[in-house]
């Protein structure tokens, strides 16, 4: 990632290109990412191809001034990071679905950051409604967020709410005591994401291939998504105004006036199958 990419992605975040890696200046960087980058599934409905490759990430997120899913997002911030010197390490994930059951192997790609003042920090721009800030990653009390209340413990540990011991080298990701997603411990470079990329973005059983979904955190720390054609601005107290809109061009003009995506077109749901 060269420096003219670098001020080009801070560009976006409007975020002044930062001295020191330092976690004030993580926090700072994550919660702009989520409140500027959309976490959004429109490439699979449009037929447009997803590539884990730094260049292609880049190409997307800052020169097309798109979003994308976990991969994506947290491919790209991870790249940003590193040049901004901080050492990241990408960690894979399984979700927790329904019944608590998990999904796929590399289901879900997070960011492990160091800083040069605080130690580890589990950092994700990718996960939908999650942490507003990067979360201590030694830390195995309760972490009090925006966006809820968070833990990272080991998986099968009663604050978890998991039965089945997996070994202390896997830890549970835990949102207001309901386990989000668990994680392993061991460093994985992009590569290693491209099956879970191409499955989630081709097989029926994912929820990607299901529904359309175009989400980020708003400035008052809500949130507002436009689900196919369903509006949702949630405020930061958690009230939620939800409204259908009626037209092409209201699809199109929240897309571009709330998120930054031009579309020519009203994307529809393309089930795979």
């Amino acid at each position: 990632m060269n420096s003219a990419q670098v001020d080009a992605y801070l560009r976006r975040l409007a975020v002044r290109r930062p001295a020191q890696p330092t976690v004030d200046v993580l926090r700072e960087l994550h919660r702009r990412h989520l409140q500027t980058v959309p976490f959004e599934n429109l490439s699979v409905h449009l037929g447009e191809e997803i590539v884990l490759e730094e260049g292609r990430l880049l190409d997307k997120v800052v020169g097309g001034g798109r979003g994308g899913f976990c991969y994506e997002l947290n491919g790209a911030f991870g790249a940003l990071l590193s040049a901004l010197g901080f050492e990241v390490t990408l960690l894979a994930a399984r979700v927790h679905g329904e019944a608590g059951r998990l999904g796929i192997p590399y289901d879900h790609l997070a960011l492990l950051v160091q800083t040069m003042d605080g130690g580890g920090w589990l950092a994700d721009v990718g996960f939908g409604a999650h942490s507003h800030h990067p979360l201590a990653y030694g830390e195995r009390g309760a972490q009090q967020d925006p966006g809820g209340e968070f833990r990272i413990v080991e998986a099968g540990s009663d604050a978890a709410g998991s039965g089945v011991g997996v070994g202390a080298v896997d830890l549970e990701v835990v949102r207001d005591g309901r386990p989000q997603y668990r994680l392993e411990t061991r460093p994985r470079v992009l590569g290693d994401f491209v099956a879970g990329a191409w499955w989630h973005s081709t097989s029926p059983a994912s929820h990607f291939t299901q529904s359309l979904v175009c989400s980020r955190l708003t400035e008052d720390g809500g949130r507002i998504t436009l689900g196919g054609r369903t509006l949702t601005v949630t405020s930061a107290e958690g009230v939620r105004d939800v409204r259908e809109l009626t037209s092409d061009t209201e699809v199109l003009a929240v897309y571009r006036e709330r998120f930054g995506i031009e579309l020519g077109a009203v994307p529809t749901v393309r089930r795979a199958g």
